[in-house]
Order: structure tokens, then C-alpha cells, then sequence
């Protein structure tokens, strides 16, 4: 039996003797698409290539990608784990053509490695083919099926919609059908009463597709039609997991290498074995599944957090905690020691999990701690709810009340289901998924983008950057694009050549302007997408085909290059300060600041902070001269010591930038020298994960002005304890008066009370078995009122106590009632107080024997406690 290595291996091995250029998996996580968080399929790492955004690099090319899907067809993350075969994060295998071969070798070849390679029974596999498409004016793939007659009968060749067998990259832009290749692997005793047939896409865990053929020959324009592309291309993608699955002669890909050794251990820490208990099995691969998908993201850099791409990840590492907590009795955090044996299993394919695995641990098992913290409070408000469901008689939880234990504790609705039934009682589905659709509207709406096609007024490969050399250039506008926003409408233009820099690598885009004729174009803001270099205009140029000025805003740029400059030396001395365990983990760079994120596992002390910031004004005194080579091989830059961020994806030639002894591979822009930085001050250190910190700093004018701003503020302390030589010294000594002067405020408080506590005792009116005490006295806080109440029910028996004050100009009512009274007269001081509040026009509550309330008119005291006495009668 071939294990998962020997498998994925030869895949690429097959491959490479089909002259393809191996090359590595691009990070996980996606930087510089809009559209996309995660990579989703193997083809988005070419998608430039695909749009003719770049240049192609090899006319061949395959690999082994990883992705995370956790929407759309088969890929609900609630449904992942509980059958056998579909993935959070899984591995796809993939090949690809770029206007070189197309159908007929990408189907021999997918059967040469199937059948013959892989020794797959051919008896068992069908082809799915596009049977074409009357809105698209698009007739079956007739061509496709008869390179599958080859090897298959026309029984084992079906047609499959547009749903199934058309493949597109979204709403526009390059698709085409798609050929499936399905495995059947039941029984023969079944196969012989059901034919596979009946059952390909059908969601069959026996019956599934294992490898999808796409031929992508036509775009989509953005009403609707196709239209012939001038090369066509070939994009295919394999399930590894699924292939394991079939090649180890199992059922299920957990049942495959991938996963055992993870599900072993996962039983070993919790005492249970698997296939031995249904629900024990699901949450078993549950965790294997999330498990994966979570490690890798925090390796390819994005940590969990509550927006966007982290809020995804922190979402599902939650899932795979709650099946432990709920299935497993994991009452502690678990999943961070499974990070080795997953290692172990995929280290050697993927290295990041070997270099970043201290902090994977480490951002796990703050973020599961965290999460079994806020699980706790959730089942305690749940007990709550369920206690006032109870109380008001109803028999089921409101489906908004579900919601909100879903989508602020993480609660998912079966686990409210299965402690209401616990309960007896049961849950408004219904309603919780009127909440959960309202929540996906806001979301889409707060989306929701339309954009036109491009309007092409000349070819471009690329647009070439002028930026590192020129703040102002002759530009022409190759493409542009109408786009309506959330109501707004702004165009998105392309040059030929520009002098603006795209948002990327941390550092945002330009501003600036492009001029015809004396008319000025504002440009507010410019991003890359998909390698384009886009620039945003909120109103299109009259005449878009002219040549244009184009500007940059120079003071602007200029403070960008001293922040981003300073990250590179702040990165190299934190390096020298604390150790080369130090890495870049995020950065912001603008105009007002600079913000660093980097691994490290403690909060930095005072002195190191200091001496951070004193390496970097040293460098930056040095006045070190930017040494920048734009077009270094990346393995020449790697022997140099370079450094190179963690999912980051790089091409084979590479920009790198020294600074002295800092040297890093970068696209931003940078200071001529570093002495044009002037200063650098640190203004924050705090952690943002489980071994992740961030600066966050000024430079420059910036710095200068804080500085100032902190001088001045001590001038004024000076001035204010003027006539002392020592500064320090004179503010101890008003700190050690302010101490004794507070003690003996407190003294005279305490006895202030106890005079105040004698007078309303003598006060007291016995009626009817009760101690009343009822009056308005002068007390200096509410603490101090609270502390007299409790103080007279210790010593008064039978206590029916009211107390008015006006404490800093505002009404306060306190109720003091002995728990014998309200036992015996069903009193309840928290209702009293919110009735009697209403004469000082205002409220309160507490429990049934202390309550207070407080108020805006002080003039209705008097009426609020005769109002509280009226309840004894």
C-alpha cells in the first residue's frame, strides 16, 4: 500500500516528466486580491496568468496546493466531519497548461497516471462531460467525450450541467467546461445491483468525484455572454485526500494516513478509540480536519481574531474546541498538542510547520483557553435563559436568544438544541435562521460591489512601476472600469507606466493627481489587484485616451518611506535586542505611523524597549545609504541572509534592500538614506497573540512633536511645584501628603458614621414586631451610604430600613430589609426601590433585602421614602 508521501510524490513525478516545472504551494492565506481571503483552488496562485495581468512563466506547471474552503457546493463548515470526505483544509493536486497542450493530453494523461501508474480498476471510473447550454449558446462537449471513448464506454461518459461542468472564476473573467473523472468505490455486491452511474454527483460518500479536467477557453463579460479567449488553457485539480482514500483501499479519508495519526492521538488524550462511538467519531474528525486548517493558516501568517480572514479561522479552531468540550470531555486545552504528530505527518511536504510550530502551539492554546473561558460563561447564560424560559411557562428558547449565544459565545445551534432538550424544552429554529439570514444580508449588502467590464484602449502585459526612481511621469490610460459601492461610484484606472505605488507588503497606496490640459484628476487611492496596479478616481478623465501628468504626493511619500524604512530597522535591532527567534509576523506603514508585529513570547521590558529604540536612532544617525537590487535571484538573496517573511509567496527574482547590516527582501518604497528618517519614538509594546507583540511607532516630525508635547507637559509640572530644584522629589512629597491627608479624610468619615449610625438608631419606631428606621441624612458617597445600611442590619433585628441622601448634587435611595421580614410580608426590596425611584425620576434594583436606586430630582426624597414606608402598611 502506497503511503500519502509516496503518493503525492508521484503525482509530481509523473508530471515532471511530462516537462512540467514543479513549483512550490502558494501560502494558504491570499494577499492582494479583494476576492479572495484563502486560496480556494490550485489555480489561484496563476490567476494573473490566467487574466493576462502577467506574463506566463512556464507553458507547464503543476504542484501540490494547499486550501481552505469553508463555503459553497460540498463545503459548509457545520456539515465538515460529519461524513467521511469533505475537508476544511485540504491538499490539491493539480496540473496546468498555458496556451500549450489542452483536452487531449490533459485526458490521456489523467488516465495514463490513474489506471496505469496508480493501477486504479478502470471498471470502476466514469467521465463527466458538459452537456452544453442553451442561455450560453454553448453545444455539449462533444470533442471531450470522444477522447474519453478512448478508454471508456459511453456508459461510463455522462453529461453533467452547468452547475457540475462548467467551471468559472467568478461572476466574470475566464472559465469553460470541465471534464470530472468519478470513482466508485462501493462493494462489488452493490455495484452489481446499481450501476455507479446512477449515483455520480449524487452525494454518494462511495460514489465521488476525484479529479476535475478544466479547459478554460472563453471569458465572461459582464452581461452575461462568452467570449473566445486568444489562448487556451488547461487547469486541472485533484482531491490528494480522496486519492489517498481510493489508493489505500479505505472508505473514508480518515480512514487514510493523513489523518490516523492525528485521530490515534486525539484518542490517546482523551481515553476514547475510534469507530467505537458515532458521536466520538464525528468530533474526532472534527478536530483532525480543523486541526489542519487552522495550523497552517497561523504558519502562512493570518493569526485568529474577530474580522475577515481571522475571524474565519478563530471560528473553525472553535468548532473543532466545543466537539472536544461537548463529545470528548476535553474540559482544557487539547488541540495544541497535536501540532507534532501533524508535523510529523506533513512537515517533509510543508517545512513552515516545522519552522513556525512553537508559535502555532503557543496562538492554539491561547485562543482555546480563551474560547473554554467564554464557553463557560455561554452555558451560564444558557442556564439563565433556561431558567427564565422555565419561570414564564413557554416550552422552547426564542431563535434570537439561539443566535446570540451562536454568534457571541460561539454556540452552535445544536448544542443549545441538546442542552434544551436536556431541559425539556425546545429551540425556534425557525427564528434563529430568520436572525442567521438577516446577519448574511448585512453582510452582502455591506459587499455588495458591481463592476463594469474593463474598457480596453491599448494592450498591456503589465504596467511597469516608475515609482522607486520617479514621483511624476507621462502616463497613458490602458484599461478602466466603472464600479458602484455602497451607492458610490468611482472608476478604477490602469496605465501604461506609473509613478503611484498599490497598496501591498503593509504599506498603502499613493495619493496624488493626473493632469491634461490644466484639469486636475484626483487620485485618492491606489491598489494592487490581481498584480494590477489600480488607481482610484471619483470621476473619469473627458478625454481618458489622452497622454496624461502624472504626480504623486511627494510630502506624502516621503513620510511613507521614513516609517517603512524605520520598520526594516526596528525588525533588525529587535533581532539583535531579544533574539533571532524574532520574526515579522504583520506591519502597517503609512503616513502617521508605522506598526510591527513580530513573533516573541513575553512582554518587553522597559530596558528593552529602550534599547530597541536606541539601536534604531543610532542606525538612523549612521545615515546608512539605501543599497537596493532589483532583480536578485532569490537563492542568491536567501546565501546572502535576506530576510524573507513567512507566507509570503516569491517569485524567482526578488527586490531586495540593506540598509548597513538590516537586508530584506521588499517592493515597498524607501529613504535615500536613513538620515532622512531624523527620529524614531516607540509609543506602544502589547501582545496581540499567543507569542505575537506590536510596536507601534513615530518618526520623523512626528516624533519630534510627541517628544515636545511630553517637555512641555513637564515644564508645566515643574511650573507647578515651582521653587523645588527636584521635580521628582516635590511630586513624591505631594503624593505622600495627598496619602495622609486621605487617611485622614477616612478617619473622619468612619467617625462621621458612627455618629451618624447612633442618631438614627435612637430614631427608631417599633410597630407591629418590625425596627423602622426611615430618614434623609448628609453623607458624602454611596459607599459610605452602603456601608451604613449593612452596618445597622447587623446590629438592629427585625430592620425595615429606608434611607435618602443627596450624594454630588444627585438623589440616592437605599431599602435595607431583614430576611425574616421579607420572608414572613413577601417584601422585596429591589421592587420597592423601582417604585419609590420614581418620585426622584429615576430607578434602581438589587435584591430582595438590599436595593438602592438613584434619580435626578433631589426635591422628591422625602416623597421616595414615604413611597418605600407605604409598602410595611
Amino acid at each position: 500500500m502506497k503511503t500519502s508521501r509516496e503518493i503525492r510524490q508521484a503525482f509530481l513525478d509523473f508530471f515532471q516528466e511530462k516537462n512540467h516545472q514543479i513549483v512550490n504551494s502558494a501560502p494558504m492565506v491570499v494577499k492582494g486580491d479583494p476576492t479572495l481571503m484563502f486560496t480556494n483552488a490550485g489555480m489561484n496562485q496563476f490567476k494573473d496568468q490566467f487574466l493576462g495581468n502577467e506574463p506566463v512563466k512556464w507553458a507547464r506547471v503543476a504542484d501540490t496546493q494547499k486550501c481552505l474552503r469553508v463555503s459553497g457546493k460540498h463545503n459548509d463548515l457545520e456539515e465538515v466531519g460529519l461524513d467521511t470526505y469533505h475537508h476544511t483544509m485540504f491538499e490539491m493536486l493539480g496540473n496546468w497548461s498555458f496556451g500549450d497542450y489542452f483536452k487531449e493530453e490533459a485526458i490521456n494523461w489523467a488516465w495514463e497516471f490513474l489506471v496505469t501508474r496508480m493501477g486504479i480498476n478502470p471498471e470502476r471510473l466514469y467521465a463527466t462531460v458538459f452537456e452544453g447550454s442553451a442561455d450560453d449558446n454553448q453545444a455539449r462537449d462533444d470533442e471531450a467525450a470522444g477522447y474519453w471513448e478512448k478508454y471508456l464506454s459511453k456508459e461510463r461518459i455522462l453529461n453533467g450541467n452547468k452547475k457540475d461542468n462548467f467551471w468559472e472564476m467568478g461572476d466574470t473573467g475566464p472559465c469553460g467546461p470541465c471534464s470530472e473523472v468519478h470513482v466508485d468505490l462501493r462493494p462489488q455486491a452493490e455495484v452489481d445491483k446499481l450501476s455507479g452511474r446512477e449515483l455520480v454527483n449524487k452525494d454518494h460518500p462511495q460514489v465521488i468525484e476525484i479529479w476535475n479536467l478544466v479547459f478554460i477557453q472563453f471569458n465572461r463579460k459582464a452581461n452575461g455572454t462568452l467570449e473566445e479567449l486568444p489562448a487556451k488553457h488547461v487547469d486541472t485539480g485533484m482531491g490528494f485526500e480522496r486519492l489517498c482514500m481510493v489508493l489505500q483501499g479505505v472508505t473514508s479519508n480518515y480512514d487514510t494516513d493523513v489523518f490516523q495519526s492525528t485521530i490515534a492521538e486525539i484518542g490517546k488524550l482523551c481515553g476514547k478509540k475510534y469507530g467505537e462511538d458515532e458521536k466520538a467519531d464525528i468530533a474526532m474528525r472534527v478536530i483532525a480536519d480543523h486541526l489542519r486548517a487552522v495550523a497552517f493558516a497561523i504558519a502562512d501568517g493570518q493569526l485568529p481574531s474577530n474580522n475577515k480572514a481571522g475571524y474565519v479561522i478563530r471560528r473553525i479552531l472553535r468548532r473543532a474546541v466545543r466537539y472536544g468540550y461537548t463529545f470528548l470531555g476535553f474540559k482544557e486545552a487539547f488541540i495544541f498538542k497535536l501540532i507534532d504528530v501533524l508535523k510529523q505527518t506533513m512537515g517533509d511536504a510543508f517545512p513552515e510547520l516545522v519552522s513556525q510550530q512553537v508559535l502555532i502551539e503557543k496562538v492554539i492554546k491561547e485562543e482555546e483557553e480563551s474560547f473554554l473561558r467564554t464557553l463557560s460563561t455561554g452555558i451560564k447564560l444558557l442556564d439563565d435563559i433556561v431558567s427564565k424560559v422555565k419561570n414564564e411557562g413557554a416550552a422552547e428558547i426564542a431563535g434570537k436568544d439561539a443566535f446570540v449565544l451562536y454568534d457571541t459565545y460561539g454556540f452552535p445551534l445544536d448544542l443549545t438544541e441538546l442542552i434544551a432538550r436536556e431541559n425539556g424544552l425546545g429551540v425556534d429554529s425557525a427564528g434563529f435562521a430568520v436572525e442567521m439570514e438577516a446577519q448574511k444580508s448585512r453582510s452582502r449588502n455591506a459587499a455588495v460591489q458591481e463592476t463594469d467590464d474593463w474598457v480596453e484602449l491599448r494592450k498591456i502585459e503589465q504596467t511597469e512601476f516608475l515609482g522607486y526612481d520617479k514621483l511624476e511621469a507621462e502616463v497613458r490610460i490602458a484599461r478602466y472600469r466603472k464600479v458602484t459601492q455602497k451607492k458610490k461610484t468611482f472608476y478604477q484606472l490602469v496605465f501604461d507606466q506609473t509613478p503611484f505605488y498599490g497598496e501591498s507588503g503593509g504599506q498603502v497606496g499613493d495619493h496624488g493627481y493626473i493632469e491634461f490640459d490644466g484639469v486636475k484628476t484626483a487620485v485618492y487611492d491606489t491598489q494592487k489587484e490581481n498584480n494590477l496596479i489600480v488607481h482610484l478616481v471619483e470621476k473619469l478623465p473627458e478625454n481618458p485616451s489622452e497622454y496624461f501628468t502624472a504626480v504623486v504626493n511627494v510630502e506624502r511619500r516621503q513620510k511613507i518611506a521614513n516609517n517603512h524604512t524605520a520598520t526594516h530597522l526596528l525588525h533588525a535591532a529587535l533581532r539583535e535586542v531579544l533574539g533571532t527567534h524574532v520574526e515579522q509576523k504583520g506591519s502597517l506603514v503609512n503616513a502617521d505611523h508605522l506598526r510591527f508585529d513580530f513573533s516573541h513570547f513575553q512582554k518587553m521590558t522597559d530596558e528593552e524597549i529602550a534599547e530597541v529604540e536606541k539601536r534604531v536612532n543610532a542606525k538612523i544617525r549612521q545615515n546608512s545609504v539605501r543599497e537596493e537590487n532589483r532583480e536578485m535571484p532569490i537563492e542568491e538573496a536567501k546565501n546572502a541572509g535576506a530576510m524573507m517573511l513567512f507566507g509570503e509567496k516569491y517569485g524567482d527574482v526578488v527586490r531586495t534592500i540593506r540598509f548597513g547590516e538590516s537586508m530584506e527582501l521588499c517592493g515597498g518604497t524607501h529613504v535615500a538614506a536613513t538620515g532622512q528618517i531624523g527620529l524614531l519614538k516607540i509609543v506602544s509594546e502589547s501582545a496581540i497573540a499567543a507569542g505575537v507583540r506590536r510596536i507601534e511607532a513615530i518618526t520623523a516630525d512626528r516624533a519630534e512633536k510627541y517628544i515636545n508635547d511630553q517637555l512641555n507637559i513637564l515644564t508645566s509640572i515643574r511650573d507647578t511645584v515651582k521653587g523645588s530644584a527636584n521635580v521628582l522629589e516635590s511630586i513624591g512629597i505631594l503624593l505622600q501628603q495627598n496619602s495622609e491627608f486621605a487617611k485622614q479624610i477616612e478617619n473622619f468619615q468612619r467617625e462621621s458614621l458612627k455618629i451618624t449610625k447612633a442618631n438614627l438608631k435612637s430614631k427608631i419606631m417599633y410597630v407591629k414586631g418590625v425596627n423602622i428606621i426611615a430618614d434623609k441624612i448628609m453623607i458624602d458617597s454611596a459607599a459610605l451610604l452602603k456601608d451604613l445600611a449593612f452596618q445597622l442590619k447587623g446590629e438592629v433585628e427585625n430592620l425595615y430600613l429606608v434611607l435618602g441622601a443627596e450624594i454630588n448634587g444627585k438623589p440616592n435611595l437605599t431599602v435595607m430589609i431583614a430576611e425574616n421580614i421579607v420572608d414572613e410580608k413577601g417584601l422585596n426590596a429591589g421592587q420597592i426601590v423601582r417604585e419609590a425611584g420614581k418620585e426622584i425620576q429615576g430607578g434602581g434594583g438589587g435584591q430582595p433585602f438590599y436595593a438602592t436606586a438613584g434619580g435626578k430630582n433631589v426635591a422628591g426624597l422625602e416623597a421616595a421614602i414615604e413611597k418605600a414606608l407605604s409598602f410595611l402598611q
